[in-house]
């Protein structure tokens, strides 16, 4: 496979963990680790971790910050970001002092997605309404972005310890253009997902038609001067064979689009190949995730490409593999920018 340059000036990268394994909720914590640690090593920029409450199939991982937390004294240099926080379920001056602290002890490395949520029945045990979630996202972000400000957040108070440049380190998840405008006109970076839902009558629109309405929004909201800031995240599964990743994949893929079909969610087909399409999924070797990345026009829009295994969902020894190969093999075909030279870190190496 031919490799792009060191300087490449195309997308960097991030690696995106669910915590899914068939393991124990600790192992899990710890597979996790060691694969943003295999990330690091390959250089690879970035991870976000995502937050799931009470349910063990959809992550398991309730509190972002204090993984990230821990990830931050195993690793040097990768960001640590948290794509998403579930603002509307959160306490948001908790949610800025929290985010304050695991930036200091991290050395500055943190990012702060936020959402508004996700799985209805979570709301509840929080006393929130999910039909009002909208509302209450928005009520909660400005009194996140006061604190971070160091305005006043009631009675005088402000943050301490403040927060530092890390206002200028928020981002933005949505599925829709109104919530593009709304990342946008904040100056905030902006998260789109790894597929998304389809209207009856678009099954099988492609998921740039679904995204770059998003990005349109963005783009015409953000302010003057402010640099976008666009991560696209993806499912990829790279393996040595083709062979290897239909196995997990026909384990995976079958169980996701189970999952999405039972929240009464359209998903065609039944084959293998129908269900990689369906759920815009990139697998196989790397020649063939590259040829199929590249065919995604919406990442070339993006300034990050944050890739990761679920709803392949391998186990922990092919996702270390995956990343490997990724970065190895498939960016620099990309020309996707990583953060050093693969396998070039001794220090790293000794300290995974």
């Amino acid at each position: 496979m031919t490799t792009a340059p060191a300087t490449s000036t195309g997308p960097t990268v991030a690696f995106f963990t669910r915590l899914l394994d068939d393991a124990s909720p600790a192992e899990r914590y710890a597979l996790a680790t060691a694969q943003i640690q295999q990330a690091e090593r390959h250089g690879i920029g970035r991870t976000w971790v995502a937050q799931h409450h009470f349910h063990a199939a959809e992550g398991g991982l309730p509190s972002p910050l204090v993984f990230l937390a821990h990830a931050a004294a195993v690793t040097r240099d990768i960001r640590l970001g948290t794509g998403v926080i579930t603002l509307p379920l959160e306490d948001p001056v908790r949610v800025a002092e929290d985010a304050v602290v695991a930036d200091l002890l991290s050395g500055g490395r943190v990012d702060l997605g936020l959402g508004s949520g996700g799985t209805p029945s979570s709301f509840v045990p929080f006393g929130e309404d999910v039909r009002d979630k909208a509302v209450t996202y928005d009520r909660k972000l400005r009194t996140l972005l006061d604190g971070l400000a160091g305005r006043d957040v009631g009675a005088g108070n402000t943050l301490y310890p403040d927060a530092g440049d890390l206002a200028d380190r928020i981002w933005q998840a949505t599925f829709s253009a109104p919530g593009g405008h709304r990342a946008g006109i904040h100056g905030h970076g902006l998260l789109l997902s790894r597929t998304q839902p389809r209207r009856i009558d678009r099954l099988h629109a492609p998921l740039s038609e679904l995204q770059d309405p998003i990005i349109d929004a963005y783009l015409e909201a953000l302010p003057a001067g402010v640099a976008p800031r666009i991560t696209a995240s993806r499912t990829v599964f790279v393996a040595d064979d083709r062979a290897d990743a239909l196995r997990f994949a026909e384990v995976g893929l079958r169980r996701a689009a189970e999952g999405f079909r039972r929240q009464g969610q359209t998903i065609p087909g039944d084959s293998i190949e129908e269900l990689i399409a369906a759920l815009d999924t990139h697998l196989g070797t790397p020649e063939e995730v590259a040829e199929s990345l590249a065919a995604d026009t919406t990442l070339a829009r993006a300034t990050e490409v944050a890739f990761q295994v679920h709803s392949v969902d391998a186990p922990h020894e092919h996702v270390l593999r995956s990343i490997a190969l990724f970065a190895d093999e498939v960016a620099p075909a990309l020309g996707y920018a990583l953060t050093q030279t693969p396998d070039r870190n001794p220090t790293l190496k000794e300290n995974a």
